[in-house]
């Protein structure tokens, strides 16, 4: 699956939230050492009594939620010439200009939300409120980038 986010130029700005991972290594460094941990204290006894299906299946499980969190610790958004790159948890967009209709940042809000002219709804993880007033000035920071642009006209 091709990164969506990858270009051969350099974006124009781009954001990345430290919360978000700064959290996702703490879970991880939690996650390996707490299993690490109860694997090794486990008696050869019982370490013996796990197939070599359950071993893998755990691992599997284990790969996906470190999957997940490394997912969380590299959401950004970022702005070239062309348009706007969103890396999400899940899955990763790109935005024309002319195709956004409005950024917004609201109290409450845990995101900035981005409304295409349809008035869809996309969340950009990357700027969250948690960051605060360095979220805010970042989503002040696209919104004029976004304007400068061709954004929000019909």
């Amino acid at each position: 699956m091709p990164d969506l986010m990858a270009k051969t130029v350099a974006p124009l700005w781009q954001f990345r939230a430290r919360v978000l991972a700064v959290m996702s290594a703490m879970l991880t460094a939690s996650m390996v050492s707490v299993f690490g941990v109860i694997w090794i204290r486990l008696s050869d006894e019982i370490k013996e009594t796990f197939t070599l299906f359950q071993r893998l299946t755990l691992l599997f499980f284990a790969g996906i939620v470190l999957w997940g969190l490394y997912r969380m610790a590299t959401v950004r958004v970022a702005a070239y010439e062309d348009g706007l790159a969103v890396r999400n948890v899940f899955k990763s967009y790109r935005l024309k200009w002319s195709d956004i209709s409005v950024l917004r940042l609201s109290p409450g809000d845990a995101w900035l939300q981005v409304f295409d002219q349809e008035g869809t709804r996309l969340g950009v993880l990357a700027v969250q409120t948690s960051d605060g007033p360095r979220a805010r000035e970042a989503a002040k920071d696209l919104a004029r980038i976004a304007k400068a642009h061709g954004a929000g006209r019909t």
